[in-house]
């Protein structure tokens, strides 16, 4: 073998008629080309993660709540399915189911911190907060820990975060504290004094 070029080789001269005649096309692309093509790319993908970014991170009030503006209806009613039934339910002014957490009272707030991360509170932003249709119950405002919170008869509100869609109940009976919010809820028991 010593001496010999490899075109003398059988096996070596069928291999080459294996190779493709022409480079391939990023082959040929002269670099400068090559460069500007990544470049191209980087440059629409950097505009778009940034809009998704603040459109997360934009869009959602400080405190982590649902705030409304009392120009519009802050809160709606529907008529849905929650658990095997269907039911008239108190909406906010994204469609979304309200709830109530029983732990809570007229005058204190038991969810907050980690727990208005999972049920974000419905807040006001300015002035009373209206209804449409009008509500059998009381609409009034508690400023506590969470902010100026919503309350329904005496009940404060909360949306639930993996509530997505208008249809979504996904809260009901959580821990057995959490129930949807109807017109007809009871009006909540003052805050016991010890």
């Amino acid at each position: 073998m010593c001496g010999t070029s490899y075109k003398s080789s059988p096996q070596l001269a069928r291999a080459d008629r294996n190779l493709p005649r022409y480079p391939s096309r990023a082959a040929r692309r002269p670099p400068e080309e090559a460069s500007m093509r990544s470049l191209r790319i980087r440059m629409g993908i950097v505009p778009a993660v940034a809009a998704l970014w603040l459109a997360a991170c934009g869009s959602a009030p400080s405190t982590g709540g649902t705030a409304s503006s009392s120009g519009a209806a802050l809160i709606h009613t529907t008529s849905m399915k929650v658990g095997d039934k269907t039911e008239t339910v108190l909406k906010n002014a994204k469609d979304l189911t309200l709830y109530y957490f029983t732990p809570d009272t007229a005058t204190k707030v038991a969810c907050t911190g980690g727990c208005a991360s999972n049920w974000p509170p419905l807040l006001a932003t300015s002035g009373a907060p209206t209804s449409s249709p009008a509500l059998p119950g009381k609409l009034t405002v508690l400023n506590g820990d969470n902010g100026n919170q919503v309350l329904y008869n005496g009940h404060p509100l909360y949306t639930y975060s993996k509530d997505g869609d208008a249809g979504d109940a996904y809260g009901q009976g959580v821990g057995g504290k959490w129930f949807v919010a109807t017109p007809e809820l009871a009006a909540a028991a003052p805050a016991a004094k010890y």
